[in-house]
């Protein structure tokens, strides 16, 4: 089972992530040079995040996932699924964080890819 401290660790190991509060002290947020692809409550109980999903995948998860993967909360209900921890395969949310945090890169401009590419 993953938890919001494991759903970090994993967020914060991908490159060119931040970690910052820029809502209120209760929403962690994670960025990709400065572009969001995961935010988690910290204090909303069960454990839920919300992940950068392509439109029709996020649909597909819904279904599938029923209750378990819903409409961003507080999100872009076309772009973002908000995903209960508690009742997800750990392989399955660490696949969705890739393909946000892969979604928010492949939206880069010329310039920010540059910089992005030459971090190590």
């Amino acid at each position: 089972m993953m938890n919001i401290e494991l759903f970090r660790d994993y967020c914060i190991t991908k490159k060119g992530v931040t970690e910052e509060f820029p809502f209120d002290e209760k929403t962690l947020v994670f960025k990709v040079m400065g572009k969001m692809f995961a935010l988690c409550a910290l204090e909303r109980l069960p454990s839920q995040v919300n992940l950068k999903c392509d439109p029709e995948r996020a649909v597909e998860l819904r279904e599938e996932f029923d209750g378990n993967i819903i409409p961003g909360y507080h999100m872009s209900k076309v772009h973002w699924n908000t995903l209960l921890l508690d009742s997800l395969p750990p392989k399955l949310i660490t696949e969705l964080i890739d393909h946000s945090y892969n979604l928010v890169i492949s939206k880069f401009t010329k310039k920010l890819k540059a910089e992005y590419d030459a971090l190590s």
